[in-house]
């Protein structure tokens, strides 16, 4: 499309360019931050000038730089500052690390962090009595690994002033003694008891944190995100990191929509919407949770869980809005051209959503909506064509999708084995038509898309190998899953038309990994790692250890 002199030129290895035919080059020009020229390594060397930085790839893999559809970055940069137990394992770890960051910090009022695995306690509740062993002078909560649940010690019980006394809230639970007192376990609106008591980080910090998680996304080849549940501390920092022209990644923020409140909310929304349109920030969506999550029994199921003794209950998990009023504020939101984004683990969830978004669509007429629904857990093979019949893409978590303790201990059992094998859909829902875009949900998991991917393509985690595949018929293929974490997730987040793909005139926004996954003798997926990323054809990121 031009002939004047590139600013930069990758060459030397393949690119995977994921345009619609999904086609191949050898080589890729840069100038002025857009992609100028791909096509053979010939072609592309006709653009070098006397100022052209020329990069060997030497036999890596050059992609549109990943996009995540479901992070939430800014508490990704503030827990890697809190005590974090996410690289952790089992109780006497976390002990550890909870005694250490106290005993680090003693200028804290709280002790806050997050990370802790459900499986690593009997039915996934930690006792508050563990926690006072290492700490009982100072409130502590620990948030658990997929945030629906938190671990308090006493102090901070009393601080909250929890007791046997105290009733469940709308949306929570805590979990007690036999003799009704608090064991120190919180789940989901439980956990605001204790957590709006925390001090809260300021905005200096709250911006460091962001800038400090957007180095580490770059660092593995992400340029773009959307980051769900965005309150009002969140998006504050977000802009101001905007105007200050330090957002180097393509942003779009959900912005929370508030459970105890109605539609009074709506004026709010749009115009915090209409104080992101500019520069690489943009805040059009909104989230929804419609559920919990699996292992606490809060996600919303059509049929009862099982108990321990293998027989059902009368517990269908927690709808965290009524789907009359789900419904009601979703056709109105969509009125007002917001994109919606659902947190929906349970079948149930799941269903709700679409409902809603149907009820929309026949009220408001179809248009590019792009709503999204997250998770998808457990979904019935009978809502699966409505994705693609209702234009609802699917935002998937695909390193959820294997086995692991969490998995084995806390859900299957308690699903049983018919439910059970209803998760995760991915191949099912692509093969229905349905759009997928990738997530990593983190900090609820790692945000490293290529481990991610390896679960996709495998539905084995990158750490037990040596199991069998979760749900086999459910893999993707490698095409397919960097379609999801690259052009699909460039449509959830409006992007199509600017980044996700490797074709002329768009963004130089770009990312060479390590190695080829596509060579059967690179070594497994997950192993491979970002060596450079670039954004506007600007490196924001490279791997010093590499020659190039």
């Amino acid at each position: 499309m031009a002939s004047r002199a590139a600013d930069l030129i990758l060459s030397g290895g393949a690119v995977y360019t994921m345009d619609a035919a999904r086609s191949w080059a050898d080589a890729v020009a840069v100038s002025d931050g857009r992609i100028i020229r791909r096509g053979s390594a010939a072609a592309v060397s006709e653009l070098r000038g006397p100022d052209t930085v020329v990069l060997d790839c030497r036999n890596r893999l050059v992609l549109p730089a990943f996009q995540d559809a479901h992070v939430h970055a800014l508490w990704g940069g503030l827990s890697r500052r809190s005590c974090d137990l996410h690289h952790l394992s089992g109780k006497r770890e976390y002990l550890a690390a909870v005694r250490a960051y106290a005993d680090e910090h003693p200028e804290l009022e709280w002790i806050d962090g997050d990370g802790w695995s459900m499986e690593a306690f009997p039915s996934g509740t930690p006792h508050r009595s563990a926690l006072d062993e290492v700490v009982s002078d100072r409130p502590v909560f620990l948030t658990n690994r997929d945030g629906h649940g938190a671990w308090a010690n006493s102090k901070a019980l009393e601080l909250a002033g929890i007791t046997a006394a105290t009733s469940d809230p709308s949306g929570g639970r805590i979990e007690r003694d036999p003799d009704g007192e608090p064991m120190g376990t919180l789940h989901e609106h439980a956990m605001d008891l204790v957590e709006r008591l925390l001090p809260k980080p300021s905005l200096d910090d709250r911006c460091s944190a962001l800038q400090d998680a957007q180095a580490y996304l770059h660092s593995l080849g992400i340029t773009a995100w959307q980051d769900p549940a965005v309150t009002e501390e969140i998006f504050t920092a977000y802009k101001r990191v905007n105007e200050q022209g330090r957002l180097s990644a393509r942003v779009s923020l959900d912005l929370l929509w508030e459970r105890n409140e109605d539609e009074s909310q709506l004026e709010r929304l749009i115009h915090m919407r209409e104080e992101a349109t500019s520069g690489r920030l943009r805040a059009s969506g909104i989230k929804f949770f419609v559920d919990g999550v699996a292992e606490n029994f809060t996600a919303a199921m059509l049929e009862p869980y099982l108990g321990a003794d293998g027989f059902s209950g009368d517990n269908r998990g927690m709808s965290m809005i009524e789907p009359a009023a789900l419904a009601r504020y979703v056709t109105l939101l969509d009125q007002h051209l917001f994109q919606i984004h659902f947190h929906a683990i349970g079948d149930r969830a799941t269903r709700e959503a679409l409902d809603a978004l149907e009820r929309a669509l026949k009220i408001n007429g179809r248009r590019d909506s792009r709503h999204h629904i997250c998770h998808l857990q457990v979904v019935q093979p009978q809502d699966i064509p409505r994705f693609r019949a209702l234009g609802v893409v699917a935002n998937c978590q695909p390193l959820w999708a294997c086995d692991e303790p969490q998995m084995r201990d806390l859900t299957i059992p308690f699903l049983g084995r018919e439910r059970a094998a209803l998760q995760y859909p991915f191949a099912s829902l692509h093969r229905s038509g349905a759009t997928l875009a990738f997530g990593s949900d983190w900090t609820v998991s790692t945000p490293d898309p290529l481990e991610q991917i390896e679960v996709a393509v495998t539905r084995v985690a990158p750490q037990t190998r040596e199991l069998a595949p979760f749900l086999p018929e459910e893999r993707l293929t490698l095409p397919e899953s960097l379609a999801a974490f690259t052009i699909g997730s460039a449509f959830v987040n409006r992007l199509e038309h600017v980044s996700g793909s490797i074709e002329e005139g768009k963004a130089a926004d770009l990312a060479v990994l390590d190695r080829d996954p596509f060579d059967p003798e690179s070594g497994p997926i997950g192993d491979a790692s970002a060596a450079l990323t670039v954004v506007d054809g600007t490196v924001v990121h490279q791997d010093e250890r590499l020659d190039w």
